[in-house]
């Protein structure tokens, strides 16, 4: 099976390439947990935080925002202390601030999900690059999406990190032509479509 260049040969990366990477996701939780490994993800290689994905995951409540939204100090600490995640206390603080942010989200609306696929207009952005040095760091929507974030109250989200996001996220579809994966994932459509 050919992959995308950055894969490798390391089954969990494989793995999540086959089966997550650029997947249209309309949950806004699992959206927003993205986010927030994609922020803990600056200045590291993705690879490093998907092996502590499952870490994380128990560290943060499962991602649950409503949870970690009610942290402070004390959970801040205790997170710092645990070497099982990226242990940085403005991405930890900021996970706790982007909870905050997601549940303004959804209470005062649009919810995060649609706040995130309205700068698509629901629709995933199909590229067609031939070769892995044709695909951008970021690009104007990432920049309007990075904005958009930093503005509701997200922190870790630049242009590249917030790009990183909707290519996971399938907002854009970023598999080379010749990658297996592209077809399947071009077919794939975003919410609201059938």
């Amino acid at each position: 099976m050919e992959r995308c260049g950055w894969v490798g040969d390391d089954p969990l990366y494989q793995a999540y390439h086959d089966t997550e990477w650029g997947v249209p996701e309309t949950d806004g939780r699992a959206l927003w947990e993205q986010l927030m490994l994609e922020g803990f993800q600056a200045g590291l290689s993705w690879i490093t935080i998907l092996r502590k994905r499952e870490t994380f995951r128990a560290a943060f409540a499962g991602f649950d925002p409503e949870v970690v939204a009610r942290w402070g100090e004390a959970e801040v600490e205790r997170l710092l202390g645990d070497p099982g995640i990226v242990r940085h206390r403005g991405k930890i603080e900021g996970t706790i601030e982007g909870a905050r942010a997601f549940l303004a989200l959804e209470e005062a609306g649009p919810g995060f999900s649609r706040f995130v696929w309205d700068h698509v207009d629901g629709v995933p952005i199909r590229n067609a690059w031939t070769d892995l040095g044709h695909v951008p760091a970021e690009t104007p929507l990432s920049r309007q999406v990075s904005k958009a974030l930093k503005a509701r109250g997200f922190k870790f989200c630049g242009p590249t990190i917030t790009y990183a996001f909707l290519q996971a996220a399938g907002l854009v579809n970023d598999h080379v032509t010749r990658c297996a994966r592209h077809g399947p994932v071009t077919r794939m459509t975003g919410p609201g479509e059938t």
